[in-house]
């Protein structure tokens, strides 16, 4: 090996005839590259590469990965099979860095049987290389079998399942298990891992929508993190203030989250704008995806304020995502955004787009169901092997009393231990055959409980796909309205585009629940409240709604009609209860569960219904729809015209 450097030192210095392996490598003697060369033996230059954080500062991952895979060469030709293994898990390292997730896992993959040759750094290595690679190709249930494997091998520290479960979409789950595991781990006076830990919380709250709760945790985090900062007491270093001023950016870029969540876009704007400016600032690695979510957020907000410059400014910015998901939403902007300049032939080429790749991952959404259901299973075999061990402590506890009541029996007469051997031996045949029975019972389970699971994922597959249609038959009305002059047409298109989202919201509650038979009313009104004040702006976001529907849970036939009767009064209510822009305008909705039936309620205090309403119930295209939806629910609709409003009420069996 060293004759091997001597040559290709030689030929630099002298300047060779052509390029080694694509690349010259200049004269510098200090370069890293060059340092990793000096090693003498593999496991030296294995430490110095994964100890070399910035190893690519002075060349290319390509020239490590030339320089790696002529190592791996000069050690197959030498038969060194122990360097071999250390070269081919740096290699895979390098293609990991290289963002070439697939390509890493395949070669560490390859590795993985050699684990026990291995000793315990490099072991260590490749068991973070590919929990991190599985990771980033979403195959979470080999990911799980990796952090198992590193308990097998001693590795505990950091071995936690929440930010996979996070990654499942469980997002409660994960945020428990989070708590469980982080927060008696953090002392009071370290105000940057209690704004670490905050953020989090928001985070995962975030995730479940909720918007409110979530910015609680935020304006802690940002407290933390401030004070932080701010402490002239504590000497830092500068990857400390660096790491810390990143994030306060990732804060500030939550919180602004939270205020779109809520429907707040103005508030949300510097927010946004502050966190997208300093991280673009720190310029570090793994901020892309976040800085393209911000720059989304912004250009989301600053359509909903009729900013249309603005939202294209950000909609062009050149960031990296990898995410499809994050890919998905960019086309759906891009779409409302063409829209709004009268470009509708560019709609439909990005709502196209967004169509097609969320058809592209859903065999990747149905195969994170399964990945669902491992996680599950796994946390739950833990818990049930605490148990068995529990049980198993007290079954040994009481055969060792046992035992020792035995020895003081010994001088039992031969009669009475063939009298006990007899009746050992039934007890042994019951039990043998009661394994039997077990057995076809547990193999019986296995194949009900498969064939549920096979169908609860067709289930979510159908319920997802006609929530994509009918988004895309609300898009397509969208579409229509803009070319449509007629002032009753647009109104008719509207009124369509709202009772269409009623009812693909329904097909996303089931399929984003774990229990695909009912729909919890609760938080699907408010989405659908939310929907209808993004379509009536004016006046919508000054009215007073309650909404009290608390663990209520209807069928999809008893839901798709309420969604729609309440789709209907809503609006009407937006568009004529309150012709002023008041502040004291208030909506009361009432839903409640009586055995198999149960009881609807719709008020507001507007300014009622007008004297002709009877005579023109009959050409009301709204009443009449109501009137219809409430017979499907086998009642009849109630209208009581007060003093201050109108009310709306029917029995629902």
């Amino acid at each position: 090996m060293r004759g091997t450097f001597a040559i290709f030192f030689l030929i630099v210095m002298l300047g060779p005839a052509g390029p080694v392996s694509g690349q010259q490598y200049p004269a510098v003697v200090d370069s890293l590259l060059q340092a990793y060369e000096n090693k003498e033996s593999a496991p030296e230059k294995l430490a110095y590469f994964f100890q070399t954080k910035d190893r690519y500062s002075s060349h290319s991952a390509y020239d490590w990965l030339d320089r790696i895979n002529a190592d791996l060469g000069a050690a197959t030709r030498e038969g060194d099979s122990a360097a071999m293994r250390l070269y081919r898990l740096m290699r895979a390292q390098v293609y990991f860095d290289l963002g070439n997730y697939k390509k890493a896992a395949t070669l560490a993959d390859e590795l993985y049987p050699e684990l026990e040759a291995m000793e315990q750094t490099p072991l260590a290595k490749l068991l973070d290389l590919m929990d991190q690679a599985f990771g980033k190709l979403r195959q979470y249930d080999q990911q799980i079998e990796i952090r198992k494997r590193k308990k097998q091998f001693g590795i505990t520290e950091g071995i936690t399942f929440y930010d996979i479960y996070d990654n499942l979409g469980l997002h409660r789950k994960a945020m428990r298990e989070y708590i469980n595991e982080v927060k008696r781990t953090i002392d009071s006076s370290d105000f940057y891992k209690l704004a670490q830990y905050n953020n989090n919380i928001g985070q995962f709250l975030l995730k479940e929508r909720s918007g409110a709760t979530a910015m609680t945790y935020f304006k802690q985090a940002q407290g933390y993190v401030v004070v932080y900062l701010n402490d002239i007491n504590q000497v830092k270093t500068e990857e400390e203030i660096t790491n810390s001023n990143r994030l306060k950016g990732r804060i500030e870029g939550n919180i602004g989250k939270a205020h779109i969540l809520q429907n707040q876009y103005r508030e949300a704007l510097p927010y946004l704008e502050n966190s997208l400016g300093i991280l673009r600032n720190l310029s570090l690695t793994g901020d892309q995806e976040v800085m393209a979510e911000n720059a989304l957020d912004l250009a989301e907000a600053h359509m909903k304020l009729g900013n249309l410059d603005k939202a294209g400014e950000y909609l062009k910015m050149e960031l990296e995502m990898e995410s499809p998901e994050l890919m998905i939403r960019k086309n759906r902007l891009l779409a409302t955004y063409s829209e709004s300049l009268e470009d509708y032939a560019s709609a439909a080429r990005f709502l196209r787009n967004s169509v097609k790749l969320e058809d592209s991952i859903g065999s990747l959404e149905a195969f994170n169901e399964k990945q669902r259901l491992v996680a599950i299973v796994t946390n739950e075999e833990l818990e049930s092997m605490k148990v068995k061990n529990s049980e198993l402590k007290t079954d040994i506890d009481r055969r060792r009393a046992e035992l020792q009541a035995q020895d003081m029996r010994i001088n039992l007469v031969f009669i009475s231990l063939v009298f006990t051997l007899l009746g050992f031996a039934g007890l042994v045949f019951a039990y043998l055959k009661s394994i039997k029975t077990q057995r076809l019972i547990a193999e019986q389970n296995r194949i009900i409980e498969n064939s549920l699971v096979e169908k609860d994922s067709l289930l979510k597959e159908i319920h997802h796909r006609v929530k994509n249609n009918l988004q895309m038959v609300s898009s397509l009305l969208s579409l229509q309205t803009k070319n449509t002059r007629s002032k009753a047409a647009i109104e008719a298109l509207e009124e369509g585009k709202t009772r269409v989202k009623a009812m693909a919201l329904i097909h996303q509650k089931l399929y984003q629940n774990d229990d695909l038979s009912v729909i919890e009313m609760q938080g699907y009104i408010e989405s659908l409240i939310n929907s209808i004040q993004s379509v009536f702006r004016k006046g919508g976001h000054n009215i007073n709604i309650t909404i009290d529907a608390e663990g209520v849970e209807l069928d999809i036939d008893r839901a798709i009609p309420i969604g729609l009767i309440l789709n209907e009064l809503v609006s009407n209510s937006f568009k004529y209860a309150f012709p002023e822009d008041t502040q004291d305008g208030k909506i009361y909705i009432h839903i409640q569960k009586n055995g198999e039936g149960g009881f609807f309620e719709y008020t507001d205090n507007g300014v009622g219904l007008p004297d002709d309403t009877e005579d023109r119930e009959s050409t009301s295209m709204g009443i009449r729809l109501i009137k219809r939806l409430v017979n499907q629910l086998q009642s009849t609709l109630n209208i009581d015209k007060t003093a201050e409003g109108v009310r709306f009420w029917f029995n629902f069996k």
